[in-house]
């Protein structure tokens, strides 16, 4: 099956013969201690002697899938991919074909093949403690991607470290999901099974009927409709529930439909579309938490928007009502908390702004406030469970917006926050800062012609010309890398 590339292998193979560790290959020497000073997916690094060398792994285990077909494993599992099928990635060592043991990650999409673990994973307080967070791979190809179009050494450090920390997967699409679902949660337990440790994984639910309805630049494939709300239900929700209770033996985070409460709490009267679309959006909440909201390895997270959305006093009380009536309704599933700032870009503090003219006399300028106070709304209006995710991935510069409500691909952005459990001191309720929206995606269009072009993607202040939502913005993710705060 795989002769026909062997030639091409061991010819190859003439000048890595000799390799004792990845790095070789690379043009790097092997290290002779194991101090670790950086991590890519090549492997492990450190410095002897003024120079980077790499770590060589520890031998493979005994046993790996190959040897069921009569293959060796592979010396290392960040072994150099020389082909791929069914069965899982292929290397080449001492002239033999080798099985690269699962938990690669060269190349690696997803899982591979993985037999599903018995095991049941409890989660018990904060999802994020404790844990060893998911590298999503598919970002880190589009890293990879956005790297070879840079030429400044200095930034191609700060991508490289990019790739080093975690964000959120979006399940967009019924095609996406069904793509992207599984095989991410069999990388997580791959991951799991090469690290030993448990392994979180955070997915974005975003597709239900009549999504975004305030928006143009994100609406969704399924419309304010019975027939679509039953697609919702069967074809998107349903299979996340099969999946999720396959892949049960590590914890799931699910951030839950961004923007769609927060628009019940503000838009209903002044956006036709959000009144159209309000039945579909309390059903879609109460089916998924009634069927998402008993697995005991997964921690549900609704969105509350951002400080300059529902930051007012008149906002928070009616958000408290609208968000208590959803979680009742989907009884007997539990929502650990809520998720702020996604997709946006308010600082997490701003001592530059108060109530006042500039602020629109809002009280909560920034997410910190705005988190401090509503967890006392929410709590007022009988919600048991008050915890917060904020997402910290574009807001650690303050952007050059004129107005607060400017959200679209926001010049002078800075990558923010690490993701990290339990972040503020004397916050207890603030289970994490996370990187929920990847740097880099588009927030819409800047194409005044196209048919999801939004006003707010043309504001002064938005960065054109910009693709469609979801697609890579190569100038938007390098200006973050270099306003990172803290530096990368």
């Amino acid at each position: 099956m795989k002769a026909t590339i062997a030639l091409t292998a061991a010819a190859a193979l003439a000048a890595k013969a000799s390799a004792a560790c990845f790095a070789e290959r690379l043009g790097y020497p092997c290290c002779s201690g194991n101090e670790v000073v950086y991590t890519d997916n090549d492997g492990k690094w450190g410095v002897e002697n003024g120079n980077w060398c790499g770590i060589a792994d520890a031998p493979a285990q005994a046993t790996c899938w190959s040897l069921s077909q009569g293959y060796p494993c592979c010396s290392s599992s960040n072994a150099e991919v020389w082909y791929t099928d069914a069965s899982g990635k292929w290397g080449v060592e001492n002239g033999d074909w080798c099985g690269i043991p699962t938990g690669s990650t060269g190349g690696s999409t997803g899982g591979g093949n993985v037999t599903p673990s018995n095991e049941q994973y409890t989660i018990s307080g904060n999802p994020f403690k404790g844990v060893e967070f998911y590298i999503n791979p598919y970002y880190v190809e589009e890293v990879d991607g956005a790297i070879a179009q840079m030429s400044d050494s200095s930034l191609i450090a700060k991508a490289e470290k990019m790739k080093t920390y975690s964000n959120a997967i979006w399940l967009d699409t019924i095609k996406n999901m069904q793509s992207w679902l599984e095989s991410n949660l069999q990388g997580a337990q791959t991951q799991h099974q090469s690290s030993g440790k448990d392994i979180l994984t955070v997915f974005v639910v975003y597709d239900l009927p009549g999504r975004d309805c305030h928006a143009l630049a994100s609406n969704g494939e399924l419309l304010a409709n019975d027939g679509d709300l039953a697609r919702y239900k069967s074809e998107y929700i349903d299979v996340i529930e099969g999946h999720l209770k396959t892949y049960k033996s590590q914890p799931v985070v699910l951030i839950v439909e961004p923007d769609s409460l927060a628009n019940l709490v503000t838009n209903l009267e002044s956006t036709p579309a959000c009144a159209d679309s309000e039945k579909y959006y309390l059903e879609g909440h109460a089916y998924l938490i009634k069927k998402l909201g008993v697995l005991p390895h997964v921690a549900m997270y609704l969105d509350i928007g951002h400080a300059f959305w529902l930051g007012w006093d008149d906002n928070r009380e009616k958000a408290g009502k609208v968000y208590a009536k959803v979680i009742s309704s989907g009884s007997p599933g539990n929502v650990r908390g809520f998720t702020d700032n996604v997709s946006n870009y308010t600082p997490w503090e701003d001592p530059t702004l108060s109530r006042g003219p500039d602020t629109e006399w809002n009280p909560c300028p920034d997410e910190k406030r705005y988190l401090e106070a509503i967890s006392k709304d929410f709590k007022s209006a009988g919600i048991k469970s008050v915890y917060f995710v904020s997402d910290s991935s574009r807001n650690g510069k303050k952007v050059d917006r004129k107005h607060p409500g400017e959200w679209c691909n926001q010049t002078g952005v800075g990558v923010g926050a690490r993701p990290q459990a339990s972040p503020v001191s004397g916050m207890d309720y603030l289970d994490a800062f996370y990187w929920i929206k990847p740097l880099g995606e588009s927030d819409g269009t800047s194409d005044e012609s196209a048919a999801r072009f939004d006003g707010y993607c043309g504001h002064e202040t938005a960065m054109k010309p910009a693709p469609e939502a979801g697609q890579w913005f190569q100038k938007h993710f390098e200006q973050g890398i270099k306003n990172a705060n803290p530096p990368l």
